[in-house]
């Protein structure tokens, strides 16, 4: 398919900076601050030494390396970082989202063409399996199995992410090659996207591309870990938030352009698998093209003197000694990662089964899928991007719950309201999408707040790494709830339930409040 804790020590380490430390922070402007053990505001002399910021890893000095908090980032450099996302929405859009593994890999045309037939209604249309006459049909119960074993590819996936992305992330840290990573993955992705041309409308197909997909995905994951690392680079605490909500913002307008650009390929070509085809190709030159501008104007992080070195497999002891220092100094920052976890796999869960459940729920046409995802990925890029702001200045965890609450909230009302027709899902889904864009993008800015100097790699790669841990979550709740109930309309409370939870998780962890950066 496809797609970033706030403690208050770190804020006012932002604005107020331990003394004698993060010098280029210390000015007229900006006072010098200590805080105790327990996060209560406390004055000390000069010469005792400051406590640890959060996670103990002088998370501000990763904004300080060009000049601190005030210094001049061309607003070139700053866009071109953001391209990233605009190219390589559309796979997370076009081919993870609402065409290519909606429409094409898990539909009637990778059935045996004998059960495919019997789907066939007398007026030409196909069963809706969401209609009580249909749902223990054996056309139906195909369609389902396809999906779950479309879940098991992505669960290989997440295991493979689980494994790779954190040490590869620290890897490119400690060697200064985040850049690198960012540019090998983007061409393999681009790679992937064009193999999926020979994926042909056929069951013995089907493994070949859900792998495929499913590989995309993980290279997209770890592109993404070196992505979000940067994200100091081109940003200061002031801005941080808005420079996130303006990547996502862009990837999902430019998942509206991708959908436009293959509209005509899709309906205007015959049933079968060439438009597809077309789709895949379309995805991977536009992964190449757009992604160039960061490969030109973004330079290169450089390494900072005391980053530890350590081989390949030296690297997964450095990353459990970190995950028990990060326990032991930021319990918080530590409890955060994990609930975040379970909330982005419900993030991921509304995209993921949302067009699924638009065509085979509530019986939306292959164009008004289409039509969906265009105005889906629309609310969500402009409710991004007015969302930065709102993180800017309310903090990025006030931000995550307002999201989180509505999403719970529109979740039940799909449910609820369901025999209203196609209308609830338009309401209902448009509203789910203006609350997942500003959710992920806060997510990303709050983590880049109290990443380490020299281990942003490393901590988005635990991002990544805790995300993909609970990623059997939202699959799991959507078949069991199906399963238990024998309809799909039950899935949208599985994807609910994983929401609520890492709602009321998020809620447990004890996070201070924000202190606006000025």
């Amino acid at each position: 398919m496809s797609n970033r804790v706030e403690p208050p020590r770190l804020n006012q380490a932002m604005r107020y900076p331990p003394c004698g430390r993060y010098r280029p922070f210390t000015s007229r402007r900006y006072g010098c601050r200590m805080t105790d053990p327990t996060g209560d505001d406390a004055t000390a002399p000069a010469s005792v030494p400051a406590p640890p910021t959060t996670a103990n890893t002088g998370a501000v000095g990763a904004f300080g390396r060009e000049g601190g908090a005030e210094r001049d980032i061309p607003r070139k450099r700053v866009v071109s970082w953001a391209m990233w996302d605009w190219a390589t929405q559309p796979f997370n859009t076009t081919v993870l989202t609402f065409v290519w593994v909606a429409l094409y890999l898990t539909s009637w045309q990778f059935l045996d063409p004998e059960l495919a037939a019997q789907g066939v209604l007398e007026d030409g249309s196909r069963m809706s399996c969401v209609d009580s006459a249909y749902i223990g049909s054996a056309y139906c119960g195909g369609l389902a199995e396809l999906s779950a074993w479309w879940g098991w590819a992505n669960f290989a996936a997440g295991i493979l992410i689980l494994l790779l992305a954190p040490v590869l992330g620290q890897q490119a840290d400690a060697r200064g090659n985040k850049k690198k990573w960012l540019v090998g993955a983007t061409f393999t992705l681009a790679l992937i996207q064009f193999l999926l041309f020979f994926v042909e409308a056929d069951p013995a197909f089907f493994w070949y591309g859900a792998f495929a997909v499913a590989l995309g995905a993980v290279v997209n994951e770890i592109g993404g870990v070196n992505y979000n690392a940067m994200l100091v680079e081109v940003s200061t605490p002031a801005t941080i938030g808005r420079v996130s909500g303006l990547g996502w913002g862009l990837g999902y307008l430019g998942g509206v352009v991708s959908l436009i650009v293959c509209i005509p390929l899709v309906l205007g070509l015959p049933t079968g698998s060439l438009a597809y085809k077309l789709v895949a190709l379309v995805c991977a030159v536009w992964t190449i093209v757009f992604a160039i501008p960061l490969f030109r104007n973004v330079p290169e992080t450089t390494v900072p003197s005391e980053t530890r070195r350590a081989s390949f497999f030296a690297s997964y002891k450095v990353l459990v000694h970190d995950l028990v220092k990060l326990f032991r100094t930021s319990r918080p920052t530590f409890w955060f990662l994990l609930a975040s976890a379970v909330y982005r796999d419900g993030l991921a869960g509304v995209f993921a089964f949302g067009a699924v459940l638009a065509a085979q729920g509530f019986g939306f046409t292959t164009l008004e899928v289409m039509i969906f995802g265009l105005a889906a990925n629309i609310v969500a890029g402009v409710s991004t991007l007015v969302a930065g702001r709102f993180d800017d200045r309310f903090g990025s965890r006030s931000v995550i719950v307002t999201a989180l609450a509505g999403l719970v909230v529109m979740a039940l009302f799909i449910f609820f309201a369901r025999d209203m027709g196609t209308i609830v899902f338009w309401i209902g889904g448009l509203v789910l999408s203006a609350f997942v864009g500003p959710a992920q993008a806060s997510s990303r800015g709050l983590l880049a707040r109290v990443t380490p100097a020299g281990m942003q790699g490393e901590i988005f790669g635990l991002y990544a790494t805790t995300g993909r841990v609970a990623s059997f979550l939202s699959p799991a709740a959507w078949a069991l709830f199906i399963g238990a109930f024998g309809a799909i309309i039950y899935g949208v409370l599985g994807i609910g339930l994983i929401l609520l939870v890492g709602l009321a998780l998020l809620l447990l962890v004890k996070l201070p409040k924000h202190v606006r950066v000025d």
